[in-house]
Protein backbone atom coordinates (compact mmCIF):
# COMPACT_ATOMS: atom_id res chain seq x y z
CA UNK A 1 0.00 0.00 0.00
CA UNK A 2 1.71 3.16 -0.75
CA UNK A 3 2.28 5.43 1.75
CA UNK A 4 0.34 8.65 2.45
CA UNK A 5 2.04 12.34 1.40
CA UNK A 6 2.42 14.33 4.18
CA UNK A 7 -1.15 16.36 1.98
CA UNK A 8 -3.45 12.99 2.59
CA UNK A 9 -2.27 12.57 5.67
CA UNK A 10 -3.46 16.54 6.58
CA UNK A 11 -6.34 15.85 4.80
CA UNK A 12 -7.22 13.03 6.87
CA UNK A 13 -6.51 14.52 10.07
CA UNK A 14 -8.88 17.96 9.20
CA UNK A 15 -11.31 15.72 8.34
CA UNK A 16 -10.92 13.56 11.67
CA UNK A 17 -10.66 17.24 13.49
CA UNK A 18 -13.72 18.36 11.86
CA UNK A 19 -15.55 15.11 13.64
CA UNK A 20 -13.23 16.19 17.03
CA UNK A 21 -14.87 19.57 16.53
CA UNK A 22 -18.36 18.67 16.12
CA UNK A 23 -18.53 16.66 19.47
CA UNK A 24 -16.56 19.43 21.47
CA UNK A 25 -19.34 21.87 19.94
CA UNK A 26 -21.60 19.23 21.24
CA UNK A 27 -19.77 18.48 24.95
CA UNK A 28 -22.55 21.12 26.47
CA UNK A 29 -24.23 19.12 28.29
CA UNK A 30 -22.22 19.46 30.89
CA UNK A 31 -24.25 22.61 31.34
CA UNK A 32 -26.92 20.39 32.55
CA UNK A 33 -26.17 19.57 35.90
CA UNK A 34 -27.64 20.82 39.63
CA UNK A 35 -30.66 19.21 41.38
CA UNK A 36 -29.82 16.06 42.49
CA UNK A 37 -34.10 14.69 42.21
CA UNK A 38 -34.80 17.70 39.99
CA UNK A 39 -36.16 16.72 36.23
CA UNK A 40 -33.64 17.12 33.07
CA UNK A 41 -34.84 20.77 32.75
CA UNK A 42 -34.99 21.99 36.38
CA UNK A 43 -31.21 20.55 36.40
CA UNK A 44 -30.43 22.59 33.49
CA UNK A 45 -31.57 25.87 34.51
CA UNK A 46 -30.37 25.56 37.43
CA UNK A 47 -26.93 24.98 36.61
CA UNK A 48 -26.95 27.50 33.89
CA UNK A 49 -27.95 30.23 36.67
CA UNK A 50 -25.01 28.68 39.27
CA UNK A 51 -22.46 27.48 37.08
CA UNK A 52 -19.38 29.76 35.36
CA UNK A 53 -16.91 27.28 34.90
CA UNK A 54 -15.97 23.59 35.17
CA UNK A 55 -13.20 21.06 34.51
CA UNK A 56 -13.34 16.99 34.11
CA UNK A 57 -12.29 14.14 32.20
CA UNK A 58 -14.55 12.43 29.29
CA UNK A 59 -14.38 9.11 26.95
CA UNK A 60 -16.21 9.43 23.55
CA UNK A 61 -16.99 6.62 20.98
CA UNK A 62 -19.34 6.33 17.86
CA UNK A 63 -22.67 3.55 19.12
CA UNK A 64 -22.32 1.04 16.41
CA UNK A 65 -20.01 -0.59 14.38
CA UNK A 66 -18.64 0.66 11.09
CA UNK A 67 -18.73 -0.25 7.96
CA UNK A 68 -15.58 -2.57 8.31
CA UNK A 69 -17.94 -4.53 10.91
CA UNK A 70 -15.52 -3.16 14.15
CA UNK A 71 -16.37 -1.18 16.99
CA UNK A 72 -14.88 2.22 16.38
CA UNK A 73 -11.89 2.92 18.81
CA UNK A 74 -12.59 4.99 22.13
CA UNK A 75 -11.07 8.69 22.19
CA UNK A 76 -10.47 10.17 26.04
CA UNK A 77 -8.73 13.24 27.38
CA UNK A 78 -9.86 16.14 29.64
CA UNK A 79 -11.38 19.61 29.08
CA UNK A 80 -11.98 22.88 31.52
CA UNK A 81 -14.19 25.75 30.31
CA UNK A 82 -15.20 29.08 31.74
CA UNK A 83 -18.62 30.60 30.16
CA UNK A 84 -18.86 32.37 27.97
CA UNK A 85 -16.82 31.42 24.95
CA UNK A 86 -13.69 29.79 27.08
CA UNK A 87 -12.53 26.35 26.71
CA UNK A 88 -9.61 23.77 25.86
CA UNK A 89 -10.68 20.62 24.86
CA UNK A 90 -7.97 17.77 25.15
CA UNK A 91 -7.71 14.41 23.11
CA UNK A 92 -4.70 12.20 24.76
CA UNK A 93 -5.75 8.94 23.21
CA UNK A 94 -5.59 7.08 20.86
CA UNK A 95 -3.54 10.57 19.54
CA UNK A 96 -2.52 13.76 21.29
CA UNK A 97 -5.01 16.86 19.74
CA UNK A 98 -5.78 19.97 21.73
CA UNK A 99 -8.79 22.25 20.78
CA UNK A 100 -8.33 25.61 22.62
CA UNK A 101 -10.42 28.91 22.71
CA UNK A 102 -9.80 32.19 24.26
CA UNK A 103 -13.76 33.88 23.66
CA UNK A 104 -11.96 35.19 20.33
CA UNK A 105 -10.02 32.31 18.40
CA UNK A 106 -10.17 28.26 18.53
CA UNK A 107 -6.74 27.09 18.09
CA UNK A 108 -6.50 23.53 16.82
CA UNK A 109 -3.27 21.76 17.77
CA UNK A 110 -2.11 18.43 16.01
CA UNK A 111 1.08 17.31 17.61
CA UNK A 112 1.96 14.79 15.22
CA UNK A 113 1.74 17.51 12.74
CA UNK A 114 3.39 20.48 14.75
CA UNK A 115 0.09 21.99 13.51
CA UNK A 116 -1.88 24.72 14.43
CA UNK A 117 -5.35 25.53 12.43
CA UNK A 118 -6.80 29.05 13.51
CA UNK A 119 -10.18 29.91 13.40
CA UNK A 120 -12.35 32.79 14.16
CA UNK A 121 -14.70 31.61 17.26
CA UNK A 122 -17.47 34.14 15.68
CA UNK A 123 -20.52 32.47 15.61
CA UNK A 124 -19.24 29.48 15.80
CA UNK A 125 -20.80 28.50 19.14
CA UNK A 126 -24.56 30.57 18.51
CA UNK A 127 -26.78 27.81 17.57
CA UNK A 128 -24.70 24.77 18.07
CA UNK A 129 -24.47 23.14 20.90
CA UNK A 130 -21.37 24.52 22.49
CA UNK A 131 -23.79 27.40 23.21
CA UNK A 132 -24.98 25.48 26.00
CA UNK A 133 -21.80 24.68 27.92
CA UNK A 134 -19.59 27.65 26.53
CA UNK A 135 -22.05 30.20 25.77
CA UNK A 136 -24.51 32.54 27.32
CA UNK A 137 -27.34 31.81 29.29
CA UNK A 138 -29.96 32.76 26.23
CA UNK A 139 -30.32 28.89 24.86
CA UNK A 140 -33.31 28.80 24.59
CA UNK A 141 -33.16 31.01 21.66
CA UNK A 142 -31.23 28.68 19.89
CA UNK A 143 -32.55 25.47 21.11
CA UNK A 144 -35.82 23.54 21.85
CA UNK A 145 -35.28 21.73 24.89
CA UNK A 146 -37.57 18.71 26.38
CA UNK A 147 -37.70 16.19 29.03
CA UNK A 148 -36.71 12.76 27.85
CA UNK A 149 -37.56 10.46 30.83
CA UNK A 150 -35.22 8.17 32.47
CA UNK A 151 -32.88 5.72 31.15
CA UNK A 152 -30.44 3.87 32.41
CA UNK A 153 -31.19 4.98 35.56
CA UNK A 154 -30.35 8.68 34.57
CA UNK A 155 -32.77 11.66 33.74
CA UNK A 156 -32.61 12.51 30.38
CA UNK A 157 -33.08 16.16 28.44
CA UNK A 158 -33.24 16.46 24.69
CA UNK A 159 -31.78 19.64 23.17
CA UNK A 160 -32.97 20.26 19.18
CA UNK A 161 -31.09 23.13 17.61
CA UNK A 162 -33.39 25.43 16.36
CA UNK A 163 -30.70 26.29 13.28
CA UNK A 164 -31.29 24.57 10.19
CA UNK A 165 -27.79 24.37 9.25
CA UNK A 166 -26.14 22.70 12.08
CA UNK A 167 -24.12 19.33 11.42
CA UNK A 168 -26.61 17.72 15.13
CA UNK A 169 -30.15 16.64 14.82
CA UNK A 170 -30.48 15.70 18.49
CA UNK A 171 -28.44 16.05 21.77
CA UNK A 172 -29.38 13.70 24.71
CA UNK A 173 -28.04 14.23 28.18
CA UNK A 174 -28.38 11.93 30.78
CA UNK A 175 -27.89 12.90 34.46
CA UNK A 176 -27.76 11.80 38.14
CA UNK A 177 -27.12 13.20 41.56
CA UNK A 178 -26.87 16.54 39.70
CA UNK A 179 -24.15 15.53 37.21
CA UNK A 180 -23.79 14.93 33.63
CA UNK A 181 -22.84 11.41 32.95
CA UNK A 182 -23.84 10.72 29.33
CA UNK A 183 -24.41 12.38 26.37
CA UNK A 184 -25.38 10.88 23.16
CA UNK A 185 -25.05 13.01 19.93
CA UNK A 186 -27.37 12.14 16.72
CA UNK A 187 -25.70 13.63 13.75
CA UNK A 188 -27.35 14.43 10.09
CA UNK A 189 -26.21 11.52 9.00
CA UNK A 190 -27.36 9.51 11.42
CA UNK A 191 -24.62 8.37 13.48
CA UNK A 192 -24.70 8.38 17.05
CA UNK A 193 -21.61 9.39 19.17
CA UNK A 194 -21.50 9.08 22.98
CA UNK A 195 -19.35 10.99 25.43
CA UNK A 196 -19.21 10.08 29.07
CA UNK A 197 -17.92 12.00 31.76
CA UNK A 198 -16.20 11.87 34.99
CA UNK A 199 -14.35 14.21 38.01
CA UNK A 200 -16.60 16.94 37.11
CA UNK A 201 -16.10 19.89 38.82
CA UNK A 202 -17.85 23.06 39.32
CA UNK A 203 -16.57 26.42 39.52
CA UNK A 204 -12.97 25.53 40.14
CA UNK A 205 -10.72 28.45 40.39
CA UNK A 206 -8.61 29.23 37.15
CA UNK A 207 -5.97 31.49 36.36
CA UNK A 208 -6.46 34.48 34.43
CA UNK A 209 -3.89 33.44 31.29
CA UNK A 210 -5.68 30.02 31.96
CA UNK A 211 -7.06 29.89 28.10
CA UNK A 212 -3.97 31.94 26.49
CA UNK A 213 -3.03 29.72 23.73
CA UNK A 214 0.78 29.29 23.47
CA UNK A 215 1.74 27.97 19.67
CA UNK A 216 4.47 25.42 20.64
CA UNK A 217 7.99 26.01 19.50
CA UNK A 218 8.53 25.38 15.48
CA UNK A 219 4.57 24.27 14.86
CA UNK A 220 3.11 25.78 11.41
CA UNK A 221 0.43 27.62 11.79
CA UNK A 222 -2.51 27.70 9.41
CA UNK A 223 -5.31 30.62 9.55
CA UNK A 224 -8.61 29.34 8.21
Amino acid sequence: MPRQTKKQEQDLRMQATKFTIAALLATSAFAFSTIASAAALDQFKSFVASTKSAKGEFTQQQLGKSKSGKASPASSGSFVFARPGKFIWTYQKPYEQVLQADGDQLYIYDKDLNQVTVRKLGNALGSSPAAILFGSNKLEENFTLSEAGERDGMEWLNAVPKAKDTSFEQISIGLKGGVPLAMELKDTFGQTSRLTFTNFQRNPALGAQQFKFETPKGADVVNQ
